[in-house]
C-alpha cells in the first residue's frame, strides 16, 4: 500500500533577485553622491576631452624637456622672425628664440600660479566662509563686511596696485617675482569662494543631521568636520575648478600689462608681450603663445561646468 500521508514540511521556492534600474541587486548600499557624480563625469565628452587636454598641459609643465631639447633663452639674433618651419615648428620671435620651446617652458609658469592661486584661494575662502556661516553674528558681519571691501576693488585693478606697490625703491624693479603674482592673485581671489562657503554651510548647518548630532551631544569640531563641510565644499570645488581658468587668464594679462612675471621668466602672457610691438611683421610670435592660454582657459572653464552639473542633482 502507497503512503498517502502529505508531508508538513514547507516548500522551497526560490526566488531570483530583483535587479534594479542599473543593473544592481536590491539590498546593496546605496551609491553616494561622489559615486553618482563620477559615472556622470566618465559619460560626459565635453569632462573627457577638457580633462584630457588638462592633463596633457600639467605633463608638459612637469616635463617640457620630453617635449623639446632646445634651450628656450638660446637666442640668434640672424633668426629674428623667421618663420615656423621643420627646424622649429613655431618659428622664432624678434629676439631670434625659439617660440615653441619657450611655449612649452611657459606651460610651468602659467600651470604653477594657476594652480597654487587657486588652491590658496579655495583654503583662505573655505576657512573664512565656515567661520561665517557657522558662527554667525558678529564674526559673520565682520567676515561679509571684509569680503564687500575687497570685492568693491577690481580684480586686475587690484592686482596691479599690489605689485606696483612691492617695488625697489631705487632701481624700480618688482619684488617677488612669480611669487608676488601669486600672492596678489590669491589675496583678490578668495573673497567670491567665501561668500559661496558661506551660503552654502548656513544651508547646511540647518539640515536634519546637523540637528540630530547636535542633539546627541557632537562637538563643534566634529559637526563641522564631519557633518558640514562634506555636504556644503561641494560648490566651492566647482567654483575653484572654473576659477583656474580665470586665473591663469589673469596670470597672463598682468604680465602682459607689465606687472606680472618679468624676464628672464618665460610666461605665455611675456611672450604675448614682447610680440605685440612686431605683428605687424611677423604674427606667429603672438599666435602660439595666445592660442595656448585661450585652450587652457577654456579647458578649464569646460571641466568646470561639467563637474558643476555633475555634482547639482537640479542640472541633470
Amino acid at each position: 500500500m502507497s503512503d498517502t500521508r502529505t508531508s508538513n514540511a514547507p516548500e522551497v521556492i526560490e526566488v531570483a533577485p530583483v535587479k534594479s534600474g542599473d543593473g544592481e541587486e536590491r539590498g546593496t548600499k546605496p551609491r553616494s553622491l561622489l559615486q553618482d557624480a563620477v559615472n556622470d563625469l566618465v559619460r560626459r565628452p565635453i569632462f573627457i576631452i577638457s580633462a584630457a587636454v588638462i592633463l596633457f598641459l600639467c605633463f608638459m609643465a612637469a616635463f617640457p624637456g620630453v617635449f623639446t631639447s632646445v634651450d628656450p633663452r638660446a637666442c640668434d639674433l640672424s633668426r629674428s622672425l623667421q618663420p615656423p618651419s621643420a627646424d622649429a615648428w613655431f618659428g622664432y620671435d624678434a629676439r631670434g628664440c625659439d617660440v615653441y620651446a619657450r611655449t612649452i617652458y611657459g606651460t610651468q609658469t602659467s600651470i604653477v600660479v594657476g594652480v597654487l592661486s587657486t588652491l590658496g584661494s579655495a583654503i583662505l575662502g573655505g576657512i573664512f566662509g565656515t567661520f561665517a556661516g557657522y558662527l554667525g553674528g558678529w564674526m559673520d558681519s565682520l567676515i561679509s563686511r571684509g569680503i564687500d571691501i575687497f570685492l568693491g576693488l577690481p580684480f586686475l585693478v587690484g592686482a596691479i596696485v599690489i605689485l606696483n606697490a612691492f617695488r625697489d625703491p631705487e632701481t624700480g624693479a618688482r619684488v617677488g617675482g612669480i611669487w608676488g603674482v601669486l600672492a596678489a592673485l590669491t589675496i583678490l581671489g578668495w573673497m567670491s569662494m567665501a561668500r559661496i562657503m558661506r551660503s552654502s554651510v548656513i544651508q547646511a548647518k540647518q539640515a536634519d543631521y546637523v540637528t540630530a548630532a547636535r542633539s546627541l551631544g557632537a562637538s563643534t569640531g566634529r559637526m563641522v568636520l564631519r557633518h558640514i563641510l562634506p555636504n556644503a565644499i561641494t560648490p566651492l570645488i566647482v567654483v575653484a575648478t572654473i576659477s583656474l581658468g580665470v586665473i591663469i587668464s589673469a596670470e597672463a594679462t598682468l604680465s602682459f600689462l607689465g606687472v606680472g612675471v618679468q624676464p628672464p621668466t618665460i610666461s605665455w602672457g611675456v611672450m604675448v608681450s614682447e610680440s605685440l610691438s612686431r605683428v605687424r611683421e611677423a604674427l606667429h610670435p603672438l599666435l602660439f603663445p595666445a592660442a595656448f592660454v585661450s585652450v587652457t582657459v577654456l579647458a578649464f572653464i569646460m571641466l568646470g561646468d561639467a563637474v558643476r552639473e555633475a555634482l547639482d542633482p537640479k542640472l541633470r
